[in-house]
């Protein structure tokens, strides 16, 4: 249940508190929880059916848990930097800046802008190529490579540039529930194939390259600011929002997990001949369960959807930062989005296969940067190197230990994935 309204925070240079609005919390946690179920659960089962069900179901929960404590860290940074600076909201590049300088800034733009259009490209491309089905089928023929994408592109980029703020966040907590709707469906239909027996395989070793696909389904970080912004300031409604919205998709990965692993031997015998294990795939053309292919390619379509709209305000919020405008206007918003869609875009229809490969490197590298290493050290810096006499309010405990590890454990998964690719 959520709690009583608390005191908005006081932008110290403007002397005046965030103007206050609706409660937005509802709001917040859907375009948390959004943001997390997308490409990530749909590229899950087929990492983790080497591993097996209980050492997969293990390391999500470890990095739920350091994904939370991430996020609640990037909040609290975020809110001070809002309070210092007198602005009521403040994108990621503003935050680094303010606490690591403008060298570590222009870095963490870097891998910023890497993730974002890794992540875009993949949206695009997976997204694309459910809608392309979809078209075959109108048309009774195969379609262009590109029209799937950019027909993705169309319909839910234009409502993000022609939507308003308030209808964007009406459509894409419809969508979220149609995700969490379809999603139930597809457990009821596709659990009858469960055997249990092979929920007993267990490989520990084989977890590791999973990892990286693992912190891409649980990262929401970019859409952090937003939230911090919409709630004004308010610790305490960030702090369930980023917490509810990340516990609705860890229980639907652990499910979804459970059922996919679960359902292994059936789906292999299914997917013989295949190069690449695709459970999603392999349930959308299976012919012995009547109705399935609808609900695998809704579910999968509003699941990338509502991780496309996250990720795209994420960016516009960067590159607001980056250009240092305040807000995006009717004046300048053509040129803000095509900056975004543009080159996204142009990949996906390039390289229609590089869904796997984008989520892969963008959760080892870019997400260990911006989701492990960053929030640590700017909250390091406001807490305990801050020329200012009062210490920020924090969400996490542990002190210095805390950080230390979130830095050591985000410098493993980095080790762990070149040692993966310099051995593959």
């Amino acid at each position: 249940m959520l709690t009583e309204d608390r005191p908005l925070i006081q932008l110290e240079d403007s002397k005046q508190p965030l103007k206050q609005g609706p409660d937005q919390r509802w709001s917040a946690i859907a375009l948390v929880a959004g943001t997390t179920v997308g490409a990530g659960i749909l590229a899950l089962p087929a990492m983790t059916h080497p591993a097996g069900f209980l050492p997969s179901t293990v390391m999500l929960m470890v990095v739920w848990v350091y994904a939370l404590v991430a996020a609640l860290l990037l909040a609290e940074v975020n809110v001070v930097c809002m309070r210092r600076s007198g602005q009521d909201n403040m994108g990621l590049l503003g935050m680094v800046e303010r606490t690591l300088g403008k060298p570590i800034a222009n870095v963490a733009g870097g891998a910023y802008l890497f993730l974002h259009y890794a992540l875009l490209v993949a949206y695009l491309s997976q997204g694309g190529d459910i809608l392309s089905s979809g078209l075959a089928h109108l048309v009774g023929g195969a379609v262009p490579g590109w029209a799937g994408p950019t027909v993705f592109a169309l319909i839910f980029g234009g409502l993000l540039y022609w939507g308003s703020d308030q209808l964007v966040a009406k459509f894409n907590s419809t969508f979220v529930g149609i995700v969490i709707i379809t999603f139930v469906a597809l457990l009821v239909l596709s659990g009858t194939q469960v055997d249990p027996g092979e929920l007993v395989h267990q490989n520990w070793p084989a977890i590791s390259p999973a990892i990286s696909v693992m912190l891409v389904a649980l990262f929401y970080h970019n859409v952090v600011p937003v939230v911090a912004t919409q709630l004004e300031g308010d610790l305490g409604k960030i702090r369930q929002s980023i917490v509810v919205g990340s516990v609705i998709p860890l229980l639907m990965f652990l499910v979804w997990n459970a059922v996919i692993l679960g359902s292994i031997g059936g789906l292999a015998s299914l997917s013989a001949g295949s190069e690449v294990f695709d459970p999603l795939e392999i349930l959308r053309n299976n012919a012995d369960l009547p109705g399935l292919s609808i609900v695998v390619s809704v579910f999968s379509e509003f699941a990338i959807a509502t991780s496309f709209i996250g990720f795209t305000y994420g960016l516009l919020d960067f590159l607001k930062d980056a250009f240092q405008v305040r807000e995006i206007t009717p004046d300048n918003r053509l040129p803000f989005y095509s900056i975004v869609f543009l080159p996204a875009l142009g990949l996906s229809t390039l390289n229609p296969n590089i869904f796997f490969t984008a989520l892969d490197y963008a959760g080892a590298f870019s997400i260990s940067v911006l989701g492990g290493i960053l929030p640590a050290i700017m909250a390091w810096t406001l807490r305990y190197r801050s020329p200012l006499q009062t210490s920020p309010q924090t969400l996490v405990p542990g002190g210095r230990g805390t950080l230390i590890i979130m830095v050591v454990l985000a410098v493993a998964v980095i080790a762990i994935q070149i040692s993966t690719m310099v051995t593959a």
